[in-house]
């Protein structure tokens, strides 16, 4: 399912745009910001560590930079055209997707989830349960992000809108006030995923872990499904411009 040429030409095209600069630094803004809290010691009991990572790291830093790069491994292909090239080559459609998606889900880890355990070391003093919740929260979000992202990319040419649209108005809005909107937000099967082995309240978890590994997984296979057949019907009608 995952092609080599198309992974070497993807990882290419994202670190020669500019695009590759921008998502460097939420992650950096993410560890100056902990760096600065911890030095200023804040009361132990104020719970910060959860309330920053968990409402900045995984509300802000972390969709943040799965919708830039989400959006860019396979959206810039499509904006100028050169997406035609690759679907005239013996590459089948749902290749293409699955090597897209996992360059992308690689990156973000790289990108949001490394810095997210960097905080979390630097906030809790040591690889503790929330450094280690934290952290496999964010991997978590990394992949389900991801997929969503590149779904949306090849539903539209206007991914970055549509995406920041759901990550602040669905998300940031509904999904910390409405609960049933939060079992169709990542951020929060992210968030359960993280509290099930941080098990701190300042998380703002609002899903438990089986709901939201079940929900994390049907969205990311109903998203990549979409995405393999939106590019199958892509390639057919030709509407690359």
């Amino acid at each position: 399912m995952l092609n080599r040429t198309v992974a070497a030409i993807t990882l290419r095209a994202v670190f020669g745009r500019r695009r590759a600069i921008v998502f460097g630094l939420p992650p950096l803004v993410l560890i100056l910001v902990t760096l600065a809290l911890k030095a200023s010691h804040p009361p132990s009991g104020s719970g910060w560590p959860g309330h920053v990572l968990g409402d900045f790291g995984f509300s802000v830093i972390l969709p943040l930079t799965a919708l830039i790069i989400g959006t860019s491994v396979l959206g810039a292909e499509i904006d100028d055209g050169s997406i035609v090239h690759l679907l005239a080559t013996p590459v089948r459609r749902s290749s293409v997707i699955m090597t897209k998606f996992t360059v992308a889900a690689l990156l973000t880890m790289a990108f949001a989830a490394v810095p997210e355990l960097i905080a979390a070391l630097i906030a809790s003093g040591g690889a503790g349960r929330f450094a280690i919740g934290v952290f496999v929260g964010a991997l978590a979000g990394s992949v389900i992000y991801n997929a969503l992202f590149v779904m949306v990319s090849v539903l539209t040419t206007r991914a970055i809108a549509v995406g920041l649209l759901y990550v602040l108005v669905w998300e940031v809005v509904l999904g910390n006030f409405v609960s049933g909107a939060r079992l169709l937000s990542v951020e929060q099967y992210s968030l359960g995923v993280a509290n099930s082995i941080a098990r701190d309240s300042n998380l703002n978890a609002g899903l438990n872990l089986r709901t939201a590994v079940i929900m994390g997984a049907i969205v990311t296979a109903v998203a990549l499904v979409v995405a393999t057949r939106r590019l199958s019907v892509f390639a057919l009608k030709g509407d690359a411009v």
